[in-house]
């Protein structure tokens, strides 16, 4: 540029373009083009680029890519396969990078093109993302909901173990309780927890649950185009601001609940912020979509998943590939089932049976041993290798009681055990685990024994082991004194 500076300077001086070539050591086109032009025009290309070698297979290349559009994008042409088609097929002499030249430029001058959108108040998005964080110590993925309000740019994050149905419905409950307001409209993608068939017409047929927790809230949900993730750019970017800012580096955290108790402080937080373009904070802006949305239902809404299933002889029932136990008396009887994002409850008729915690694996096996207690003290000697009592990790004078029971009545000792754990049909395992200490204390190791000690701890009063009452407490032996004894006694006092 400082040449060309000078160059024009001279010649406005009166030097002319033939002297100022040979002084500046330019050719004479330079100086009538610097002449021409206050500043460096760059390349200008006049005529339109030739591909004598290309320009007779241009149209069958643009036939074969568009001849794909409906392929998934991992199986369409590349530029090295339309290369080898063209020189295998079709006796193409050209080279490789005429033909990668030609499919960029297409490519690029075929993109999609946006209108920049305005964001009305009391409107919402959503959607779910996925990241890696460590829960109670194990390495999982995340899979986190995520609302933005794309007038005030507010948000509402919570991480769940899969993104299910209920994930979903939960994801939206707590959204609206932590605005404390409904919006007037969400907008979403196609996904099948929410949408189970799109019809001819465009029209959506919307899932079970979900159609049930619109009727609940009453706001109008949208949809985006399937597959066009710029539909609903706010929150897909939201996604991506959620995955970096929140959960970079990995997260650790002892449960789900101390995890979505910092994503909830990570979105207050961010009201404070001033973005790019904005003259109020986040939170000022929030006020404007505050007013324009609806109040919220008396109660929320009960985000579960609803089924039916029937008890297995094993006393199983089966939900979402995974079988968890019920009371063995329930068995071959029909029940309804539901699931919860933290929970799955179980129950006949009007009465809840069995709760169990979700289990977001493949076909597993949740026991709850109490269940089987009934059926273990019929059948004594399955007892060691009954699976729900497996992995149950009881404490120590758990051990200690069925040892002592088995020493003094072998088998029917098994059973009074066994009769002893279905006190835990009554009493949490904290105060029946007190009742056993006080019981082999005592050395009152029996099953009337421990029941009136964990009444009695349970009710504060002290305990009263009456041998009538409780005729299988262990018995003392009390020797009759002798006189010989006593006067040895006495003997010895005055030596």
């Amino acid at each position: 540029m400082d040449l060309y500076r000078k160059v024009r300077l001279a010649c406005a001086e009166g030097m002319s373009q033939r002297e100022a070539a040979r002084h500046f050591n330019v050719s004479r086109d330079s100086v009538a083009k610097m002449m021409a032009f206050s500043v460096p025009p760059g390349y200008r290309r006049t005529a339109p680029v030739k591909r004598p070698k290309l320009d007779a297979f241009t149209g069958m290349i643009d036939a074969w890519l568009d001849g794909v559009r409906e392929v998934h994008r991992k199986q369409r042409h590349t530029a090295k396969r339309v290369f080898e088609r063209l020189r295998d097929e079709h006796g193409f002499t050209g080279g490789y990078t005429i033909v990668k030249d030609y499919m960029r430029q297409r490519e690029r001058c075929g993109r999609e093109m946006f209108v920049p959108l305005a964001h009305p108040p009391g409107h919402a998005q959503a959607d779910f993302g996925e990241a890696v964080v460590v829960i109670g110590g194990v390495e999982q993925k995340a899979h986190f909901f995520v609302m933005d309000l794309p007038h005030s740019d507010a948000c509402f994050v919570r991480a769940y173990p899969g993104a299910t149905a209920e994930a979903w419905v939960d994801g939206h409950v707590h959204a609206f309780a932590f605005f404390g307001k409904v919006p007037g409209s969400v907008l979403y993608d196609n996904d099948r927890c929410l949408v189970a068939k799109i019809l001819p017409d465009g029209t959506r047929q919307r899932a079970t649950l979900f159609s049930g927790f619109l009727s609940h809230y009453l706001f109008r949900d949208r949809y985006g185009r399937p597959g066009k993730g710029n539909d609903k750019g706010n929150v897909e970017g939201l996604v991506g601001y959620s995955r970096r800012n929140f959960m970079v580096p990995i997260q650790r955290f002892a449960t789900w609940d101390a995890f979505n108790d910092y994503l909830e402080k990570q979105c207050r937080k961010r009201q404070a912020d001033l973005l790019r373009g904005q003259s109020e904070t986040i939170g000022q802006r929030l006020v404007r979509d505050l007013v324009t949305m609806s109040d919220l239902p008396a109660a929320p809404f009960d985000a579960c998943d609803q089924a039916t299933g029937r008890v297995s002889s094993q006393a199983l029932v089966r939900y979402k590939t995974n079988d968890y136990s019920v009371p063995v008396a329930y068995g071959h009887r029909d029940v309804w089932i539901r699931g919860y994002v933290g929970e799955v409850v179980i129950g006949c008729r009007g009465e809840i049976i069995a709760r169990h915690p979700r289990c977001y694996d493949r076909e597993d096996m949740v026991f709850d041993p109490v269940h089987y207690l009934p059926l273990i003290e019929r059948k004594i000697n399955a007892l060691d290798q009954a699976a729900p009592l497996v992995e149950w990790d009881l404490p120590p004078a758990f051990a200690t009681l069925r040892r002592l029971m088995e020493a003094r009545m072998i088998k029917a000792g098994r059973r009074e055990y066994v009769q002893v754990l279905r006190l835990l049909e009554t009493f949490d395992i904290d105060d029946l685990h007190v009742a056993v200490k006080k019981a082999l204390q005592l050395g009152a190791v029996g099953f009337d024994a421990v029941k009136h000690l964990v009444l009695c701890h349970v009710e504060k009063r002290p305990p009263k082991l009456d041998l009538d009452v409780y005729p299988y407490l262990p018995r003392t032996n009390v020797e009759t004194t002798s006189a010989a004894s006593y006067m040895a006694l006495m003997s010895e006092g005055r030596a």
